[in-house]
């Protein structure tokens, strides 16, 4: 394959040839299969496509770092396949690729499904931490912690072979895959221009889910003009997986009932649907109400403008570098007094240096070590410690920059930094029990 190449995505068609074609986007760390039992339904009306993930699957392990990234890579396989328009429904890290290009190509779809979504999932500290985890210690420790965030308590208990299923589904993963998909996820921040998404969208969300739960779902629908949200009640995070009848159903309704037309280009216009009423949606789960799905508002979005102050950019890469925590303490304890050195290193230091493209983060992680091993500064060397896992280190190669360290700024700085340092590694890289 070709380095200029769009490296294409691993995918299946189920269904008639001739019906229209609806996407089903998988979440991190899953395959296509956590769609399989809404296949039957679904290819009554749809050629369904299905796709994996970079890795996850037994795919081609080509890391994709951005949902931008991914995004390009799903339009150029359905490009290479003739599928032009199309109704798209992802859930967690697939409805992040379906809420980039209904923004990015709204040409190309025609109605919009976000299950367990979010305009911005969790902090980037928390994707970052996790692809740490991975990178020091495999993917076993969050395959064995992975049905606590995908499944309720019962529905876990009940169906052991599904959740085996589901931790043996992580555990096949390409490790650089999945953390590229960390990293993808912790910079995806849609929140500012979801009033943009122009097509039918249903928010889908399970009423357990701790992930992206209710809150995040009404986040989607405040923000997306002609958006209306369904809670399916006894459900987690995958929560395709644990009521896919519930979830079957309402995917049916929507893309039904909710599929835009195609721009006309002979006429230069495009037939706009009249507002849907408020509608209530029946969900066949025993002893529970059916999910409700509401029209909110759209949101008054600000207007960029300008081009952007170093500061901005500053704050970004101080925050992906250093972690949200750390920067909003540091800020929080600014004053009168150290105001002004908090926004200069902010612009200069992590604005024009840190943000500037001749080195990658990682070589800039293994300078920052070794400048602050010769000036024995142990307080800053524990936080950049932290970052340069962040970047992409692991403990061996922070290690052999001590080392380096030891040889050209002496022994005594050296061992001084190796105590700060595996006492950071050791708390970064310990899984949670």
């Amino acid at each position: 394959m070709s380095e200029t190449t769009t490296p294409a995505l691993q995918y299946r068609f189920d269904g008639p040839d001739d019906a229209p074609v609806l996407i089903l986007g998988p979440s991190l760390g899953t395959t296509w299969h956590m769609w399989d039992r809404q296949i039957p339904e679904l290819t009554r009306q749809w050629r369904v496509f299905r796709f994996d993930l970079p890795g996850h699957g037994g795919a081609p392990a080509y890391p994709g770092g951005s949902v931008s990234e991914l995004a390009a890579r799903l339009l150029a396989t359905l490009d290479a396949v003739g599928v032009q328009r199309f109704g798209y429904a992802g859930c967690a890290l697939g409805g992040a690729v379906g809420a980039e290009l209904a923004l990015r190509h709204p040409d190309r779809i025609a109605s919009l499904a976000l299950i367990a979504a979010s305009p911005r999932f969790g902090t980037a500290d928390e994707f970052r931490q996790r692809g740490v985890i991975v990178r020091t210690n495999g993917l076993d420790p969050i395959a064995r912690t992975s049905p606590d965030r995908w499944f309720t308590a019962g529905f876990a208990a009940a169906q052991p072979a599904i959740t085996e299923w589901a931790v043996q589904m992580v555990r096949t993963t390409d490790p650089g895959c999945y953390i590229a998909a960390c990293e993808a996820l912790a910079s995806f921040d849609v929140r500012a221009e979801l009033g943009r998404i122009g097509v039918p969208t249903l928010v889908l969300v399970g009423s357990d889910d701790q992930v992206t739960g209710p809150a995040e779902a009404r986040t989607l629908v405040a923000g997306i003009p002609d958006a209306r949200l369904a809670v399916v009640p006894s459900a987690s995070h995958l929560v395709p997986v644990e009521q896919p009848a519930a979830v079957t159903d309402l995917l049916v309704r929507h893309f039904s009932t909710a599929w835009q037309p195609a721009y006309d280009s002979t006429t230069g216009q495009v037939a706009i649907p009249a507002a849907p009423a408020k509608p209530v949606l029946a969900v066949p789960v025993p002893q529970q109400s059916g999910p409700v799905a509401e029209i909110a508002p759209a949101a008054v979005q600000p207007e960029a403008t300008g081009r952007p102050d170093p500061y901005d950019a500053g704050l970004k890469v101080r925050r992906e570098v250093l972690g949200d925590a750390h920067v909003d303490r540091a800020l929080a304890t600014a004053d009168e007094f150290s105001g002004d050195f908090q926004e200069f290193i902010t612009r200069y230091a992590w604005g024009e240096i840190w943000d500037r493209p001749g080195l990658d983060r990682r070589s800039r992680s293994c300078v920052t070590l070794t400048a602050l091993v010769a000036g024995g500064h142990l307080d800053e060397l524990a936080f950049h410690t932290r970052a340069a896992l962040r970047n992409g280190l692991t403990p061996d190669e922070i290690k052999e920059v001590l080392l380096q360290a030891a040889v050209y700024c002496g022994v005594p700085a050296a061992n001084s930094a190796f105590k700060v340092a595996q006492q950071i590694i050791r708390e970064e890289t310990t899984p949670e029990e």
